[in-house]
This record gives structure tokens, sequence and C-alpha cells, in this order.
């Protein structure tokens, strides 16, 4: 069963947490459950990247310039993400455009 915890601030970007606790949960229920959850944020959202930290992949997968922190993040921020859902501390995320 899901725990929805929505960030009480009303900031821009929007970050989701939620935490699963189904043993068959995984990076495609994951994506699907971002994808339903953006639609009701929204008409026509976008995932611009997302990290799997259980297997270690992310999109985009590949690295530009020298920086701090991961190009995923910098990838999406720089397309004007407004939206991030985080699954289980980070097991999960995914970088959404709410267009």
């Amino acid at each position: 069963m899901a725990q929805i915890h929505i960030n009480p601030e009303n900031q821009t970007p929007e970050t989701i947490h939620l935490t699963v606790t189904d043993d068959g949960f995984d990076f495609s229920t994951a994506k699907q459950m971002a994808k339903e959850m953006a639609f009701e944020k929204c008409d026509a959202p976008m995932i611009l990247s997302w990290k799997n930290n259980k297997t270690g992949e992310s999109y985009p997968d590949y690295e530009c310039g020298v920086s701090d922190r991961p190009f995923w993040i910098r990838y999406a921020e720089g397309r004007n993400a407004n939206l991030t859902i985080d699954f289980n501390d980070g097991d999960f995320v995914f970088m959404i455009l709410k267009m």
C-alpha cells in the first residue's frame, strides 16, 4: 500500500515522496504510478529524466561536463522540470515537466 507524503510547502518545483511496501514493487510499476500521478497534476506531463537506484541506471545515461550533481538531474532542471516523484527514499526517482 502506498503512503503519499506531499511536500507541504507550496514550492515550485513540487516534490512528492511515496513509500511503497509491496514486495513486487519494481521500476516498471513505479514508472506507471509516476505517470498516473503526473496526469492528475496536469494534462500533458513529460518524464524528462529518471534514476533507478536499485540498478544504478538513469536516463539520460551519459555525462556532459564536470559537475558535483548527476547529469540526469541537471538535464531535467535545464528543461524546467517542475515535478519530482520519489519512491522509497530514492529507489526510483522521476523528474517531470508539467505542461
